[in-house]
């Protein structure tokens, strides 16, 4: 079960993950047994983040090495406030792409751009990555701001 602390209810936590668009910041570690950051788009559903990442991106290696992981969706500008935590992160195949897809509507507003139309390639094989969390933290200093 997971546990949420922080100034914020749940349901404000859940309207901040849906409203905001920034990317959420994956801690992970890689094969080496090093620590490994880096940004994905995300969406939160059902309680859980749901990523899209290529079939051939190092974090597919790094997260088969190790699926515990730590996150943080977090404003860049102030007031600054967001959602950090940590769970365990688990791959699927998306063979239709209906992650990415939306992933591509929610932070560009649809899928007609090049980059949208390259992620979309038919060749390109995409997996989805689900993380589920253990411990769910929110913060806000808007009030200090």
């Amino acid at each position: 079960m997971v546990t949420v602390s922080g100034p914020w209810t749940s349901g404000e936590m859940e309207q901040f993950l849906s409203a905001e668009t920034v990317p959420l910041r994956l801690g992970c570690r890689t094969p080496a047994d090093r620590p490994w950051m880096l940004s994905l788009w995300y969406r939160f559903v059902d309680g859980v983040f749901e990523c899209a990442t290529g079939a051939d991106a190092a974090v597919v290696d790094y997260l088969d090495y190790d699926g515990d992981v730590s996150f943080e969706v977090s404003t860049n500008e102030p007031p600054y406030r967001g959602v950090r935590g940590n769970g365990t992160a688990t791959m699927t195949t998306d063979e239709d792409k209906t992650v990415l897809t939306d992933l591509l509507h929610r932070y560009l507003g649809g899928t007609d751009s090049p980059l949208a139309e390259r992620l979309l390639a038919p060749d390109r094989r995409e997996i989805q990555i689900t993380i589920t969390p253990d411990r769910l933290h929110t913060w806000d200093y808007s009030n200090r701001m």
